[in-house]
């Protein structure tokens, strides 16, 4: 069995809604912070037969006058946006917001200054002046092992990198769901493969797990047009599988 025809539905119906919740709080931490969900859509044409439950099902046909269309989330992304020139000082302002932001800033930012520390300034371009941190990453369990979530994070990043110095991940697993996830060599493998993914695209690692990419990377623009050309292949195969 070809590996596309085992996806839920025809990958190229996939596409982003990406949204900022603009809470109005006159706050520097909100001035410093931004928080932007990316939901991960799938454009389903139901038919509708008639009476027989079994004349319901995916159509192929955009136009057909039978067909109902819905938009079904199947996973989503989290990113943050950080502004160092306003608000408060960002490493506290990462600090307060989660664990995870914490990590990162004590990796990438300078306690006292809340900007880039030196050490992480000197290896970044002069391009932008604020962080992306790409927060999480997830996609319903029948939508993995695909390659689905770095080509989707691929153009997430793509819309709301511009402005911004740098990307940093931190590549690990979120849904702790797996019993063989228990397993530590087998953890180890997933998370590897995770990075694998990431470090395509651009990242490297920098430190204690954090990885980099510069909006500039040769390799980011590359990869996003082989990447949009393996969504077309899937998408091209699960209909052949399908049909």
């Amino acid at each position: 069995m070809d590996e596309s025809s085992a996806l839920p539905g025809d990958p190229s119906e996939l596409h982003l809604r990406i949204s900022y919740d603009d809470g109005l709080c006159d706050t520097p931490q909100a001035d410093t912070l931004e928080r932007w969900e990316v939901t991960v859509l799938h454009r389903r044409r139901t038919h509708h037969g008639g009476e027989d439950p079994a004349a319901t099902g995916d159509c192929v046909q955009a136009d057909c006058p039978s067909c109902t269309v819905e938009d079904v989330a199947i996973g989503a992304l989290t990113f943050y946006r950080v502004h160092f020139d306003r608000g408060r000082n960002a490493y506290w302002a990462m600090e307060e917001e989660s664990e995870d932001l914490y990590e990162t800033a004590q990796v990438l930012l300078d306690q006292q200054t809340g900007s880039f520390s030196e050490e992480v300034s000197e290896r970044l371009e002069y391009i932008g002046a604020d962080l992306l941190v790409m927060d999480r990453v997830t996609l319903d369990r029948q939508w993995r092992g695909h390659g689905l979530a770095v080509i989707l994070a691929t153009e997430a990043i793509h819309r709301l990198m511009p402005g911004c110095r740098a990307i940093a991940c931190a590549p690990g697993i979120t849904d702790l769901s797996s019993h063989r996830l228990k397993d530590r060599a087998e953890w180890d493998r997933v998370t590897a493969k995770i990075a694998h993914g990431w470090e395509r695209i651009g990242f490297r690692l920098y430190r204690d797990g954090i990885y980099l990419l510069s909006p500039a990377s040769q390799d980011l623009e590359e990869q996003r047009g082989e990447l949009r050309g393996r969504l077309v292949e899937l998408g091209a195969a699960w209909r052949a599988a399908t049909s």
